[in-house]
């Protein structure tokens, strides 16, 4: 059976790149909502079309509108009969066009108009930091303090040098200070700037500033206004949308607008079994369990759209697929057997994050991407950074080509691109099972240090006798990549009639994920991954509530396993992977119906246990005719948060400036443990710690012509 379509709440702990998984999907229930709008009608040989309309608007707390989308979408299948080959073909499409007017409306948040001038941290109030790093007390620009806008910070070129030539405060052969042309040469390579031509202080918001304060952290702009307005930090074909393609994310070179286009055709055997294919743009749904995707990885899904919060049949991207399905029936066995062949021929797809300046970006993320590649880009100033300690360091003017990210290297198509997969499923004393394999590339970015694609930050060392170049691998300049992951795992479902409840039970394997790690000088590591949801539905009579139709409850809990996880004590604090080793999401489905099931209000609530984030999001459906379906939600967060993690600024790539913290040599290179909330505590915080600031109201009109 299908799932109902009501379950509003997806949630999902990513792995960006950087980081590990987490994890939502939709496959199939035991129960059918009946709050859908009726389905299409008509005779066998004749085209069946039916045309919605969608109006679906949100209001976020501390920012106003957030959503005015509106959505035109026309489904037409027909069944064209058989031929002496095939028994019956049929042929199923959709297509949907959106636009989204909050770009205009709200254009102060998400348009063209988002933005304005950022001031960054730049050390501790009071506090002079010339014996710290090096430089006479007293120095007017070593006193930290305060705060300064993009392109003021303290370590800059014209800084640095005297800074070196200086009382270096250092044992021989460091100080007292170096010869001039040695210290020129160290600036200089490390390129600090004095100012950004390119990178003017302005349509910026600061890293994560809707989440937490500063705190000492890193921190640097993220350009918001969409690419055609402001080109910078602008990934291309990946996070490089315009405001037309923001409004209207179907009306693109994928041609998105067709939601389906497939055909479907049986092929009957001597034997009574039978092959089915199904050939054309498609969503293939693996997997038994609601809400988590653990085996339902085929197609990639747009966050974009509506963050965690949409249905995922919605949001789901459809792809260029082929599947050949034998079915083979019952047999001395099983009640029923059969075995599909999934083969996803179609150029790559990642997932859609969102990126900077969008109402919906998972995990924040792409912010930071934006961010990062503004630094690469044009350079730019990091709050914090020099001399860091865990309550703060000097805020540093990062020159072009230094820090960042650099590309995104989305896979060209190939044969070897293409994703294979493999499902045997079948029903056993009315038990169903499958089993499954499949190799893919991983929906989510990798962020792979430079330094582990052979791209080198080199600086000259000072170190007796001076060398004149040493490579620093602990660079924090990245390259976005979609590694190859092959999975294998089972799904099962049974009714338990002592009980009056159905369960669901997923699992996955996973091997070729990776993750950040600040414990590797390549800033990433691989890990095989196990992931398991266990779901349990019961209809239940709740007498006060309704004494005449019972309510659907569901429960689930989804489990994580980092296998290969490292995490270790630095000076400061934990270094290592930011994603947890084990972690656990709890969810409750509560789900009722009134006058004749017209109404029909539910809720829903996670746990994330490790982040300590909770998540409830109620809503009520009303079906004033069976022509229009009318939606009132909301979503509300609450918890620990915005999370710390070492955030890798004290792995010492621009000696002696970030890397004497706990009294080390500041030549050597080594994680301290320095932390902050940005970049990689997203991962500890998941997506509900990091949509804290996101709660909203919603209304949804759905009328079929």
């Amino acid at each position: 059976m299908q799932k109902p379509d009501s379950f509003k709440f997806r949630l999902k702990p990513l792995a960006l790149a950087t980081g590990a998984a987490l994890l939502v999907g939709f496959g199939t229930s035991p129960v059918r909502a009946a709050n859908d709008l009726p389905d299409m009608g008509a005779a066998p040989d004749q085209w069946r079309v039916d045309t919605f309309y969608e109006n679906d608007t949100h209001r976020r707390e501390g920012t106003g509108l957030s959503k005015f989308r509106n959505t035109i979408q026309i489904e037409a299948d027909k069944d064209v009969g058989g031929n002496g080959t095939f028994s019956s073909v049929k042929i199923r499409t959709k297509f949907r066009g959106t636009y989204d007017g909050v770009y205009k409306i709200n254009d102060k948040e998400y348009g063209k108009k988002a933005g304005g001038p950022i001031m960054l941290e730049n050390g501790r109030a009071g506090v002079d930091y010339g014996p710290n790093i090096g430089a006479p007390p007293g120095i007017p620009f070593m006193q930290g303090g305060g705060i300064v806008p993009n392109g003021g910070g303290s370590i800059n070129y014209a800084n640095a040098v005297p800074l070196l030539t200086g009382a270096y405060m250092a044992p021989p052969p460091f100080g007292p200070g170096m010869p001039a042309a040695m210290a020129g040469a160290i600036a200089a390579s490390n390129n600090f700037v004095n100012s950004y031509p390119n990178n003017p202080n302005d349509g910026m918001v600061v890293l994560g500033s809707r989440l937490h304060q500063q705190a000492g952290g890193v921190a640097f702009g993220v350009p918001v206004r969409p690419c055609d307005v402001d080109s910078r930090g602008c990934i291309k074909d990946y996070m490089d949308a315009n405001q037309r393609e923001l409004e209207s994310p179907e009306f693109n070179s994928r041609l998105d607008f067709i939601r389906e286009a497939f055909v479907v055709a049986k092929m009957p055997m001597a034997d009574g079994r039978s092959w089915n294919f199904q050939v054309g743009k498609q969503q293939v749904v693996w997997g038994r369990t609601d809400l988590f995707r653990v085996l339902d990885v085929i197609n990639p899904v747009d966050y974009s759209r509506n963050n965690i919060y949409a249905e995922l049949q919605d949001i789901r991207i459809p792809m260029w697929i082929a599947t050949a399905e034998y079915r083979m029936g019952a047999t001395e066995t099983f009640d029923d057997t059969n075995f599909q062949i999934v083969w996803n021929f179609d150029k790559f797809r990642p997932h859609n994050l969102g990126q900077g300046g969008t109402p919906n970006a998972i995990l924040d993320a792409g912010s930071f991407f934006r961010g990062m590649k503004n630094l690469w880009d044009n350079g730019g100033t990091v709050a914090n950074f020099a001399g860091a300690d865990p309550t703060g360091g000097l805020a540093t003017n990062f020159g072009a080509n230094q820090i960042g990210i650099r590309q995104a290297n989305l896979p060209k198509w190939s044969l070897e691109n293409t994703q294979l997969g493999f499902k045997w499923e079948g029903v056993y004393k009315g038990t169903g099972f499958s089993l499954n394999a499949l190799s893919y590339r991983s929906q989510l970015p990798s962020l792979r240090n430079l330094y582990s694609k052979g791209v080198t930050n080199t600086n000259p060392f000072i170190g007796a006798p001076y060398e004149p170049l040493k490579t620093y691998p602990w660079n924090i300049a990245f390259d976005i990549d979609f590694p190859r992951i092959n999975l294998i795992g089972g799904s099962m479902d049974m009714q338990l009639e002592s009980i009056k409840s159905s369960l669901r039970l997923e699992t996955a394997l996973t091997n070729g994920e990776e993750f950040a790690n600040t414990a590797r000088p390549e800033l990433y590591s691989k890990s095989k991954v196990w992931r398991y949801v266990i779901g349990l539905d019961r209809p239940t009579f709740i007498p006060f509530l309704n004494e005449n139709r019972a309510f659907l409850l569901s429960a689930q809990l989804f489990g994580q396993h980092i296998l290969n996880h490292e995490e270790y004590d630095g000076i400061w604090g934990k270094v290592g992977m930011p994603d947890w080793k084990v972690n656990h999401i709890g969810t409750f489905l509560m789900k009722g119906w009134y006058q004749n099931d017209r109404v029909s209000p539910q809720v829903i609530m996670a746990h994330d246990f490790k982040a300590n984030a909770t998540a409830i999001a109620p809503s009520v459906e009303w079906l004033p005719s069976d022509n229009l379906k009318i939606t009132f939600g909301a979503n509300y967060k609450f918890g620990t948060g915005a999370r710390q993690w070492n955030d890798a600024r004290d792995g010492n790539p621009f000696p002696p400036y970030s890397g004497a913290q706990g009294g080390r040599n500041p030549m050597l290179q080594g994680m301290a443990g320095v932390t902050g909330y940005e970049p990689l505590g997203r991962f500890r915080a998941g997506p509900i710690g990091m949509a804290m600031q996101e709660n909203e109201i919603s209304v949804t009109l759905r009328y079929k012509f």
